[in-house]
């Protein structure tokens, strides 16, 4: 059965880095794009950032909110994907979800992992 499995997140004041990391396992993608998602409650899940597999290189944008903090990447086999996020504020406070787009096989999504920032 195919996955995504979440790691990464957890506790960080306000300044600090995280990287989250999103691994694909179970079947053999073939991705058309990946991409960041957060949800605070109460509030409609918001996209973070997003790596589209077009070309070379890759096609990234980012929320306007973490432009210049977070970087989306990949590794050469589309295998894991990765949110670095420096510089974190605490409006960045949320739950972290990762979402991959295939070719043929629809979407898949993460488990979700909680990011919180302390002011």
């Amino acid at each position: 059965q195919a996955q995504l499995v979440q790691s990464g997140g957890g506790l960080v004041q306000a300044g600090g880095s995280l990287r989250l990391s999103c691994t694909a396992s179970g079947k053999s993608f073939s991705p058309r794009s990946d991409a960041w998602y957060r949800q605070v409650p109460g509030k409609q899940r918001e996209l973070v950032a997003q790596i589209v597999y077009v070309g070379n290189p890759d096609y990234t944008t980012y929320a306007d909110s973490v432009k210049g903090r977070f970087t989306i990447s990949r590794d050469t086999d589309w295998s894991t994907v990765y949110l670095q996020m420096d510089s974190l504020k605490p409006e960045d406070t949320a739950v972290y979800y990762c979402k991959r787009a295939t070719m043929n096989s629809g979407e898949y999504w993460g488990q979700g992992t909680q990011v919180t920032v302390s002011s």
